[in-house]
């Protein structure tokens, strides 16, 4: 059974506004039709869903939709990208799409994605090997000769990512007579010329230079920044700065919460994020027996804590808690009102509900009877496994605990169907398939696409999909504004 909220905790909720809300869907087929392929598609999956979870089979005509919308929504993502010399600009096209039709097309372009895919993991362990062999500060204590400059030559191409450098050094040294009398060395240029990561990288480097494979590249190059790149760092940096700014602006609103709670509760205090027990690393203030309600930010579950956490959130950005008991100060137990998660923006909530989720499992397995040390940027917090128990682990329970808080711009007309779900839809081989006819002018029909609609209605793999608007909803509805929350709090 869940614990009562406080009650000016709850009326702030209650009053807090929701300009993030998920928009109604359009009220008959007809309209979701009109509303263009993405909208149509969300709506012939909710009604799937729906039917489904009545123990009804879709209507035929949902089924029409979905293929109708579907089979538009690959012709769109199809049409040609204009090109500027070397460049690729978009056109209405999706470069992404485009690029995974030419790897369902081309055994070339599947075998260097494969390759691509591991192309860092191999890249890393080619380095550690060359580095035991060549790495300067053992090369240069060897005597001048030829086997010393071809070591330095060796470390050279491996620096440099030649690695069909590196596979010609590597020959000719290993039939030195220097060489040949150190086994150590022979034995690891040898390990080194048969290794599956370094044929692996001369295998990419020769089909980097195919037609086809280039093509794929330039396609891909659309998408952002490569992963592990300069600027994919950079975009993660501004994303983590635009989330922690959201957590501070949470911060103060749950802090001027805590000190209207702990004002009207009788201690006098405030607890504000900047007193002097917050500080302190308790979140007591000075001089007081105790306040009963504060904010810890960063609170992290334990390793010892029972249960699976893999996959599970096992740090939460803010929360608010409440005394249980009259222990003295720092000795205290606390149970748990509420959690915050920050966000940029609000897809990336949609994207995260599932590790929340887990997360929010993982801490339910608490012992009722057992109280757990949980570190926070506040000091450790003494959380009672009986508060944790009663946590919500279904999406239509969270609104009682959780809130995710984003400060993006409110959207005029957010999408109805989500980017994972879209490109998950696209990339069902039957959807390439017909991408693939539609690329070589050969007719093509909606009912090519039924596979699509079998794997939604009944494999695992789509049960995101099938859920992805009442998950947009859910998601939509637990989003507020940190201002608005503000807002409510001090109204």
């Amino acid at each position: 059974m869940s614990q009562a909220l406080p009650p000016l905790l709850e009326d702030a909720l209650r009053r807090t506004a929701r300009r993030y809300r998920a928009p109604a869907l359009p009220a008959t087929l007809q309209d979701a039709r009109a509303a263009g392929a993405a909208t149509a598609l969300a709506v012939a999956i909710e009604h799937a869903r729906t039917a489904l979870a009545r123990g009804e089979a879709p209507e035929d005509a949902v089924q029409t939709l979905f293929l109708d919308a579907l089979a538009d929504l690959i012709g769109e993502a199809m049409r040609p990208l204009k090109t500027h010399g070397d460049d690729i600009a978009e056109s209405g096209g999706d470069p992404a799409f485009q690029a995974m039709v030419l790897r369902h097309r081309s055994a070339v372009v599947r075998e260097y994605a494969s390759l691509s895919a591991h192309a860092e993991r191999d890249r890393r362990a080619v380095r550690a090997a060359v580095n035991a062999l060549a790495h300067p500060a053992k090369t240069q204590r060897r005597s001048p000769g030829p086997a010393r400059e071809a070591l330095l030559a060796l470390h050279a191409a491996g620096e440099a990512g030649d690695w069909a450098h590196v596979s010609d050094v590597i020959a000719p040294l290993r039939d030195l007579p220097e060489v040949r009398t150190e086994p150590l060395l022979l034995r690891g240029l040898e390990r080194l010329a048969d290794d599956s990561a370094m044929k692996h990288l001369r295998r990419l480097d020769a089909l980097s230079s195919d037609a086809l494979v280039a093509r794929y590249r330039a396609l891909w190059d659309r998408q952002g920044p490569v992963a592990g790149s300069e600027q994919a760092a950079a975009s993660g940096a501004g994303a983590q700065q635009r989330g922690d700014a959201v957590e501070a602006l949470a911060t103060e609103a749950l802090d001027a919460l805590v000190s209207r709670m702990n004002a009207e509760g009788g201690s006098g205090v405030g607890t504000g994020h900047g007193d002097v027990g917050i500080s302190a690393g308790v979140g007591i203030s000075a001089g007081v027996g105790g306040t009963r309600y504060r904010v810890a930010t960063s609170l992290r579950v334990p390793p010892s804590f029972p249960g699976d956490a893999q996959r599970a959130k096992s740090e939460w950005d803010v929360a608010l808690l409440r005394r249980h008991g009259t222990a003295e100060p720092g000795d205290e137990d606390w149970d748990l009102c509420l959690l915050i998660e920050a966000k940029a923006s609000p897809d990336a909530a949609t994207t995260d509900l599932p590790r929340l989720l887990r997360g929010l499992r993982l801490l339910a397995q608490a012992d009722i009877g057992t109280t757990y040390g949980f570190a926070s940027n506040d000091g450790d917090v003494r959380l009672r496994g009986a508060s944790l128990s009663t946590l919500p682990t279904e999406q239509g329970d969270l609104a009682r605990a959780v809130l995710y808080c984003c400060d993006g711009p409110e959207e005029r007309a957010p999408r109805l169907l989500n980017a994972a779900s879209r490109m998950q839809l696209l990339s069902a081989e039957a959807s390439l398939d017909v991408a693939m006819r539609l690329e070589d002018g050969s007719p093509v029909t909606p009912s090519l696409l039924r596979p699509v609609w079998r794997l939604l209605l009944e494999a695992p793999a789509f049960t995101s999909v099938l859920h992805q608007y009442a998950t947009l909803r859910v998601v939509r509805e637990l989003m507020v504004h940190p201002h608005d929350l503000l807002t409510a709090v001090t109204a």
